[in-house]
């Protein structure tokens, strides 16, 4: 029994629905799928039902920006929530900055005679949580540039013309924030942030794994980081971080994590879950 715990659908900056996400992971024989969109729990809902439809557990998630010493992290949350009124507007936050940022990378096309509209970015997105992503298909569709690779590499890549930084929250409060939610925090991807430095205060912050298995991870960064996560009594979780397909090919199906992790994954969020109410409850019998 296997497990793909990193994935993306057109929630965010993903080409694939839930449903037919859901399809792809029934025919790489998956038995649980978590949805990981970019700041958005909104596809989990569909994700949810789809994954029932096809015999497959889901773990709710999202994936959150962040930053620690100024470097920028990925936090994936797992079990969050979906109605707790302090997270949905905390990611509610993120969305509306996120659409701020393309408003100003379609300004920053404009200034350069590219006649975007951002219009029609925010169309091709068709969700709340629009990224860069969104912009490179627009600037194709739009003739403007022929590939997407094109657009990131001539426009939207970091330090291009039309760049915009990212609003990042502090990890530290990223991870408070899943917690309260209910949720287990776990840090996406480490060894492409080549800053194993930050990984150790942020586990004293209450950080709860690492995702060791990645499509991107090379044999030794998985082998270093199960070996940390072992060390600092993490838990370890891994994904292929599919977004369909964005970059060429989809990688469902590339990263497989035994299903003995998801379990663990799930022991800890019933822990949090059961704080969480116990808390509830001791307030509820003050008022």
């Amino acid at each position: 029994m296997f497990a793909d715990l990193h994935l993306h659908t057109n929630f965010s900056d993903g080409t694939y629905s839930p449903e037919e996400l859901a399809l792809e992971g029934k025919k790489h024989e998956l038995s649980a799928m978590s949805l990981t969109d970019h700041d958005t729990v909104e596809g989990c809902a569909r994700m949810a039902a789809a994954c029932a439809a096809n015999g497959i557990e889901f773990i709710s998630g999202t994936e959150l920006t962040a930053e620690q010493k100024g470097i920028e992290l990925h936090l994936l949350s797992y079990h969050v929530a979906l109605d707790n009124p302090k997270f949905l507007a905390e990611v509610g936050k993120f969305q509306k900055v996120r659409q701020e940022r393309i408003r100003e990378m379609v300004a920053r096309l404009n200034q350069l005679d590219v006649p975007l509209q951002v219009e029609t970015v925010f169309a091709i997105a068709n969700c709340r949580s629009p990224g860069r992503p969104h912009v490179a298909r627009a600037l194709v569709q739009g003739g403007f540039c022929r590939t997407l690779d094109e657009a990131f590499e001539r426009f939207l890549k970091v330090n291009r013309p039309a760049w915009v930084p990212k609003f990042k929250m502090s990890a530290l409060d990223a991870i408070e924030l899943i917690h309260q939610a209910g949720g287990v925090a776990v840090m996406a991807h480490p060894g492409l942030n080549r800053s194993d430095e930050v990984i150790p205060p942020m586990v004293e912050a209450g950080l709860d794994g690492i995702e060791c298995f990645h499509s991107k991870h090379t044999p030794s960064a998985t082998r270093r980081y199960l070996e940390m996560a072992a060390q600092k009594n993490l838990l370890i979780t891994g994904g292929s971080d599919c977004h369909g397909m964005n970059k060429g090919k989809p990688l469902i199906g590339s990263v497989k994590l035994p299903y003995q992790y998801v379990k663990k994954l799930g022991a800890k969020a019933a822990e949090y879950q059961a704080r969480s109410a116990k808390t509830r409850a001791t307030v509820a019998t003050r008022d």
